[in-house]
């Protein structure tokens, strides 16, 4: 398990957490391989050996391989926890931040139905629920703030490339979090779009609903500047060093 904190978190930043998996593929059968989380400069990091295989393609992907029941990042050791330690551990990271927002890119879709499949094959589900607000995928949301700019792709790396002005290393579910937390404060959706991008597990296969969101959870987005700025120049400083 790796975690890192800073007691200069402010309260505000506290209400979002930004989250990312990494598996050992693209299908709703993958299994969980990395998960990650960060809110401000709180981060959680954990890996896990999956029962199954990992996919070629994803293997490439996200330098993944398991090995004798080791798993490895790039031909490294990477140490590992069981898929219960993992969750609760995220459960926990989630409590001591007091009823956050999940956020994720494209997690509607695939990151919360493999969170809630795992969730509820080890009785954590309740646990998890009452631990958060809700959740909110920042790919449709930023499909709708940025629907004039022309862009040809919405997929996370582009858009940090694009508003941020740097690349990063994507596929690893740590930098993908990082990454998304300084993007998400350059988006600055209001409270509205965040309310009705809002949903729960239990409600991430319908459409939204504006008044429901609303009614649940209050979504004032926190100041977050200085993460973006932070990021910003750390991507400036790897970009020089592979160039």
């Amino acid at each position: 398990m790796q975690t890192s904190d800073s007691d200069g978190v402010g309260k505000s930043q506290q209400s979002l957490v930004f989250f990312d998996l990494e598996t050992t593929g693209l299908n709703q059968s993958c299994e969980i391989v990395q998960l990650a989380a960060v809110s401000g400069s709180h981060s959680l990091n954990l890996y896990v050996i999956p029962r199954c295989r990992m996919q070629r393609g994803a293997a490439r992907v996200t330098g993944f391989r398991v090995r004798r029941q080791r798993l490895y990042l790039h031909r490294q050791l990477v140490l590992t926890n069981s898929l219960r330690e993992v969750l609760v551990s995220f459960i926990a990271f989630l409590q001591m931040l007091r009823g956050p927002l999940v956020i994720g890119h494209n997690i509607r879709r695939f990151d919360c139905p493999l969170l809630a499949r795992a969730l509820d094959e080890l009785d954590l589900r309740a646990e998890f629920e009452s631990a958060v607000s809700g959740c909110v995928d920042t790919l449709p949301l930023a499909r709708e703030m940025l629907k004039d700019r022309g862009l040809q792709s919405f997929r996370q790396e582009n858009l940090v490339r694009e508003l941020l002005g740097v690349s990063y290393k994507a596929h690893d579910a740590l930098e993908d979090v990082r990454a998304l937390q300084a993007l998400f404060s350059v988006l600055q959706p209001t409270p509205e779009l965040i309310c009705r991008h809002r949903f729960t597990l239990d409600t991430m296969e319908n459409k939204p609903d504006v008044k429901a969101a609303k009614s649940k959870v209050p979504c004032k987005p926190p100041e977050q500047r200085t993460l973006w700025e932070d990021f910003r120049q750390t991507g400036k400083k790897e970009d020089k060093a592979t160039s």
